[in-house]
This record gives structure tokens, C-alpha cells and sequence, in this order.
């Protein structure tokens, strides 16, 4: 009868280990929150065809598994798509529904995730109405959101895509809530992820609104943060005097923040936009 040598048996043992701690690290989640900036020519050396290959690079650079966007126009959605192959999206256009407007599009990696269930609602009094605004709100806004099946791990959770009004006060507050509110509906009890601008500081209402359900990833972060505090400030690298962290990555109970940080890529000396993406690497407890 052959006999396995203690040399066989602690190699059996490191292999074993090897493939666990390979399985651990594929489980997490690379999740991004991008306000790319609209497309208008009034922005000259800075506007959508000078920047959008840099923007793309930043996703792909970075391998975002998940990007919620902001301010995507459908032209520019349409050119993120062809240069980023491997990645799909849902959204609509926040003034019909369909393709007019700004989208709040999330962008995911095909190969990796398998949509449940997805829709949209309108940050208003009456969320189900196409195009609505309540409140103080100066323009229309919505939320997009998707149930998703990872297909590494088989785990689901509800990620969800926002950008709050820039003006109205009562807006923010009350957009934070009806998202409490939704969130709770459509969860079903699974992890819950949640990008967005918010056009607030930490000081405000709506952020206090948000954070009394969800964490922020910035204080959750198991790892310090790295990069800028401030988010919003511009295309020019230094040439911002009042940097704002307004763009968030707010998370539940049940998720886990590895990593934080606030990417300041730039080339010769330009952002790829005037809101710094931020990522986070994210993955599940088992409560």
C-alpha cells in the first residue's frame, strides 16, 4: 500500500489554501460611481469627443465591475459602449423614459453578472410618472436600479444609481428618503449598493437622511482612503479652490468596504471630467 509522505500532505495543504484565498479575492466587487459630465461644446478643449477615450481608460485601467454614471447623454452612452466591449448597461433618459435626457446609466461586466429584475423611478412625489419633479427641484431626476446575480460567487444584491437636484434643498431630503424607502421595497433583504451624485457635503440633510440606513463607503473603508477628499472641482488639476465630496458610494449592513478612493487620474494636466470617479472594491458578509 502506497504511503503519502508529510512533504505530499502539506503540499495538498497549500494548494487547498491557494485556491480558497483565489476564490476569496475573485468574490469582491469593484464598484465605481462616474459623473462623466455632459456632452456640450461649451465645455471647448474639455468637451465629450476630446475626453471620452480618457474616461474609458479610467473604467478599464481601474477594472470596474460596476459603474453607475451620471449625466450620460445617449450619444455618449453609445460611444462608452463601443469602447468598452464586454460591458452592458440599463438606464433611460430621465425626461420620456426612453432616450431624451440626461441617463443615470449602470454599466456592469456582461461575463460576470446576470440581471434579475431592473426599472427606474423619477426622485418626485409621484415616482411612477414619467418625467416628474416635486419639491424644489430644479430639473427632472431618477433613479435606475438593477437586481444582479454574480456569477462567481452565485451571491444577489440590488445596486442602485442616482443623481440628486443641484439646487433644491427640500429635493435632496425628500429624494433621499423615497430611496430609503424603495431600496427597502426592492432588496428583498439582499445587500444593497448605491452610487450617485448627490450634490451635498457630509454636513447636509439629505446625506444625513442617507446615512441613517446606509453606510458611506469613505468611513466604512477597511483600508484608508486613498486620493483627494474632494470629488467635484473641475476639469484643471489645482486650479479648483472649493473641492466638494459630493459623489458617494453608500452601501448596507451586509456589505463589506475593502477599499476607498477617489481616482485623480488625469492627462496633461486635465481631469477626464469635472467629478472625480470614485471606486470602491466591495464583497458580502455572511450575516
Amino acid at each position: 500500500m502506497n504511503t503519502i509522505s508529510r512533504k505530499e500532505i502539506w503540499l495538498f495543504l497549500l494548494l487547498t489554501l491557494s485556491s480558497c484565498s483565489v476564490i476569496n479575492s475573485n468574490s469582491s466587487i469593484n464598484v465605481m460611481t462616474f459623473n462623466i459630465r455632459y456632452n456640450t461644446a461649451n465645455d471647448g478643449e474639455h468637451a465629450w469627443p476630446n475626453r471620452k477615450e480618457n474616461v474609458a481608460s479610467v473604467i478599464r485601467f481601474h477594472e470596474a465591475d460596476i459603474v453607475g454614471m451620471q449625466e450620460a447623454l445617449r450619444g455618449q452612452i453609445d460611444d462608452l459602449q463601443n469602447l468598452l466591449p464586454g460591458y452592458s448597461w440599463i438606464g433611460v433618459g430621465r425626461d420620456d423614459g426612453e432616450n431624451r435626457g440626461e441617463f443615470s446609466p449602470i454599466f456592469y461586466k456582461q461575463d460576470r453578472f446576470e440581471i434579475l429584475n431592473n426599472g427606474t423611478f423619477w426622485l418626485s412625489e409621484t415616482p411612477e410618472i414619467v418625467g416628474s419633479k416635486s419639491w424644489d427641484a430644479a430639473i427632472t431626476r431618477i433613479a435606475n436600479w438593477v437586481v444582479l446575480e454574480d456569477l462567481q460567487s452565485r451571491e444577489q444584491f440590488l445596486m442602485l444609481n442616482t443623481h440628486f437636484d443641484h439646487r433644491g434643498e427640500l429635493a435632496r431630503t425628500n429624494s433621499a428618503m423615497l430611496i430609503a424607502e424603495r431600496v427597502n421595497e426592492l432588496s428583498g433583504g439582499r445587500p444593497v449598493i448605491i452610487t450617485g451624485d448627490f450634490n451635498v457635503p457630509p454636513s447636509a440633510n439629505a446625506y444625513s437622511t442617507m446615512t441613517k440606513v446606509f453606510a458611506d463607503s469613505y468611513f466604512k473603508s477597511f483600508a484608508p482612503p486613498h486620493g483627494p477628499e474632494g470629488t467635484f472641482g473641475g476639469f484643471v488639476v489645482g486650479a479648483a479652490t472649493n473641492e466638494r465630496r459630493i459623489d458617494y458610494v453608500f452601501v448596507s449592513e451586509s456589505v463589506e468596504v475593502l477599499r476607498y478612493a477617489a481616482l485623480s487620474d488625469q492627462w496633461n494636466g486635465s481631469y477626464p471630467s469635472d467629478h472625480l470617479p470614485v471606486l470602491t472594491e466591495v464583497k458580502f458578509e455572511k450575516l
